[in-house]
């Protein structure tokens, strides 16, 4: 059924296959016309005066015209062999064909009747001689042929058994049978063939193909040696490949040509010694990566042999193939240092920092020495590169990279391990004043000033280091104890250089319990707001108040603000805390006179968050405080991380109606940029200030006059913290500030209480 078209069974491309078919009706059209015009003109000799001319002469037409279509479906398909043949084509091409057989049953049935046993007998013999033909001319399209013989052919034997000719008519089905089954034999066998061919056609252009684009490529070549290892049958690539004509190669021995000057010395690479000696052992290989000295120029090839030998099996030379791959290996090489220096820099990765600390460990075993791990971390690198953006950022760790590789000897290592933190291994830090001399080194160099791109920039560093294998005896234990050190010189306030002690494990072990049970602490309900007072300082009644977090674990019992309010800004705990601080105020806070103001410090990370807007407007509409009572405490270093950002967040506090208080001013990072550019409601001077006024430091005096002086000019109002005793509550008074805050009026105090403080009639005797 697959090979007459009627099926497509689905382990073969039947669709291609029938393109192989159909295309050879084109190239036997012209036949077919031919051999049916013949009987044509036989049926009309025969049939000229028995029947009407008008009746002959329509049929030729109709023949005439199935032929003529026939021929344009064919022509159709000429190309069908190179393309997919569809379901469509294959059924326009039948119906042709049906077409024509009907037209060849028209005599048979018309004609026959008005002519004598014996013209009836020559129509017969017309008929069987063009389904012969149609078997010979059609063996590709059995369908086609098929379908001819089937209509014709039963018309033929109709026609027989209706003249009563019934012996005729069994010669006519045999007939019939041996043309069908020779028919599909024929399709087959031309399919085969057919297939067969276009099988061989497709290898053959595989392959040349496969030769061209060797032939075509730019960097392979071949390569002949003879059994004396002379170069022979030189092919104009290879001549190319060394730079020399092919005259000036043949019978040259194949390693003095890429030997170059090593040839004379006899100090050969190790990869051309290699190659030499398979050559001498006649030995296959494949891909050696061999170097070679060409025209003065140092190259990499790539090769492959095979030992040739002639018909009696001796030994007749090499051949093989080459090619250049000079590019390829200095872009492995290149790609590979990448994998192994740090690409700003310069210097040593952390891959290879931590190779070297495992080759010194592995060194001071076999020794019995002493190595040692030094883990560096720049101080304000940050501030640095939050301000002026990450390509002076950039620009400074290479100053830094610089500094750090002019104190470097043989014995000590140093690389980037990511970000500003820098590692030194020493590899004999048998020494303990090496390891202080090289720390107290790093610590002053880094120190120094910076000029970049016109700043001049101040940085530190923070060292930390273990000694192995005292502090461990593993690249991974080694590495994290100098961390644990580094990190203990960080908070103590960096700058300083600290060693490795066991108790660091502990300190670590409970930071790690700390920041296990802070997480917790939100969903256990362990936080609570205390509110310290804030007073008008001339009136001494109670203007606002500080809310202020506190922690009482169920773990750890009450946690100090100052422990736990950094490790919740490391760890971002504090965006989440912070909410609830924003909720917790705002709802206290409703419960108070009306003319009494809450504040609420808030930290960069905090203030940075896409949520904070958005929490701010939430604390104000639930709890139903007005958002001229909120005060947002914030301080200088938040603009130091970003200050487009920030300034961009408390504009958007400042139109909510919102007051913004500037924490700690003159401490940090002062800049009357802040101040030009922000409408603060409040400028808090800062407890230190406030001592050294009462103490008679004119410095102090001056501060606090210039910050009240600039405020009163912005009309903004100031605040004096941490005032306890009565001399400083007089002092800070003359001085001209507004509002009061310390323990002299209140300390923090959990919220009932604060809201007793609205029924003592004085405040001083209150608390």
């Amino acid at each position: 059924m697959a090979v007459l078209g009627l099926a497509s069974p689905g382990d073969a491309d039947w669709t291609r296959l029938r393109g192989l078919q159909y295309s050879n009706l084109a190239r036997v059209t012209k036949a077919r016309i031919l051999a049916q015009a013949i009987a044509a003109v036989g049926v009309c000799w025969f049939y000229a005066g028995v029947v009407h001319w008008a009746l002959i002469l329509a049929w030729v037409g109709l023949l005439g015209f199935t032929l003529y279509h026939g021929s344009m479906v064919d022509k159709t398909l000429i190309d069908a062999d190179r393309r997919r043949m569809s379901r469509d084509e294959v059924d326009r091409q039948s119906r042709t064909s049906v077409a024509n057989a009907m037209a060849w049953v028209v005599p048979m049935a018309a004609f026959a009747p008005f002519g004598d046993g014996a013209t009836h007998l020559e129509l017969w013999a017309i008929t069987a001689m063009l389904l012969t033909a149609s078997a010979v001319l059609l063996p590709a399209v059995p369908l086609a042929n098929l379908l001819f013989a089937g209509i014709a052919g039963g018309g033929a034997i109709a026609s027989l058994m209706w003249a009563g000719k019934f012996e005729m008519a069994i010669v006519t089905v045999v007939w019939l049978a041996v043309i069908v089954v020779g028919s599909i034999e024929n399709a087959r066998s031309f399919l085969i063939a057919r297939m067969a061919e276009a099988g061989m056609a497709e290898k053959n252009e595989v392959v040349s193909l496969l030769l061209r684009e060797f032939e075509e490529g730019e960097a392979d070549w071949l390569w002949q040696i003879d059994t004396s290892r002379r170069v022979r049958s030189v092919s104009p690539r290879f001549a190319f490949a060394l730079g020399k004509s092919a005259d000036e190669i043949d019978g040259k021995p194949f390693i003095q040509l890429i030997a170059g000057p090593a040839w004379e010395t006899g100090q050969f690479p190790s990869s051309l010694h290699d190659l030499a000696e398979r050559l001498k052992r006649r030995e296959s290989f494949s891909n050696l990566i061999v170097r070679v000295h060409i025209n003065g120029q140092l190259r990499w090839w790539e090769l492959s042999g095979t030992p040739k030998f002639d018909d009696k099996g001796g030994f007749d030379g090499f051949r093989g193939v080459g090619s250049d791959v000079t590019a390829q290996r200095e872009s492995s090489e290149k790609i590979a240092h990448m994998a192994r220096f740090d690409t700003l820099t310069s210097l040593p990765n952390r891959m290879m920092v931590t190779e070297a600390l495992g080759e010194a460990l592995r060194y001071a075993a076999q020794w019995r020495t002493k190595c040692a791990f030094l883990m560096i971390d720049l101080d304000r690198f940050k501030a640095v590169n939050d301000t002026l953006g990450h390509l002076v950022g950039d620009q400074l760790l290479a100053r830094v990279s610089e500094r750090l590789k002019s104190i470097m000897t043989e014995n000590e290592l140093c690389g980037r391990l990511g970000g500003d933190e820098f590692a030194i291994v020493i590899r004999d830090a048998s020494d303990p004043r090496r390891l202080e001399k090289v720390a107290a080194s790093v610590i002053h160099l880094l120190s120094q000033p910076y000029e970049v791109d016109h700043h001049t920039l101040y940085i530190g560093a923070s060292v930390g280091s273990a000694i192995g294998p005292r502090d461990g005896n593993t690249v991974e234990t080694l590495m994290r104890n100098a961390d644990l050190a580094l990190y203990r010189s960080k908070e103590e306030g960096g700058g300083q250089h600290f060693s490795y002690e066991p108790s660091l494990h502990a300190h670590a072990e409970e930071r790690r319990k700390l920041e296990f049970s802070l997480r917790r602490a939100l969903e256990k309900n362990e936080f609570m707001l205390n509110f310290q007072p804030v007073v008008d300082a001339n009136q001494e009644n109670i203007v606002s108040f500080e809310a202020l977090l506190r922690w009482n674990s169920e773990d750890h019992g009450f946690v100090s603000p100052a422990k736990f309010i950094p490790l919740a800004e490391d760890t971002r705990l504090i965006v989440p805390i912070g909410e609830w601080v924003l909720r917790e105020a705002c709802r206290e806070a409703v419960r108070w006179p009306g003319d009494v103001k809450v504040a609420v410090n808030v930290s960069g990370e905090q203030l940075l968050d896409s949520s904070f807007i958005p929490s701010v407007v939430t604390a104000l509409s639930s709890s139903g405080l007005p958002a001229q009572r909120l005060e947002i405490e914030v301080t200088e270093s938040i603009f130091v991380r970003d200050s487009n950002l920030a300034r961009a967040a408390l504009e958007q506090i400042m139109a909510l109606g919102c007051g913004i208080a500037l924490d700690d001013f003159g401490t940090g990072y002062s800049s009357l940029a802040y101040i030009r550019n922000l409408r603060f409601s409040t400028i808090k001077v800062d407890r230190s200030f406030v001592q050294g006024a009462a103490a008679g430091n004119p410095e102090s005096l001056a501060i606090i006059r210039a910050v009240v002086a600039m405020a009163d000019s912005l009309e903004m109002s100031t605040t004096a913290e941490g005032v306890e005793t009565e001399r400083e509550l007089e002092i800070i008074r003359g001085l001209g500030c507004k509002k009061i805050q310390g323990y002299y009026f209140g300390r923090p105090m959990p919220a009932l209480e604060a809201r007793g403080l609205f029924t003592k009639s004085d405040l001083r005797q209150a608390v």
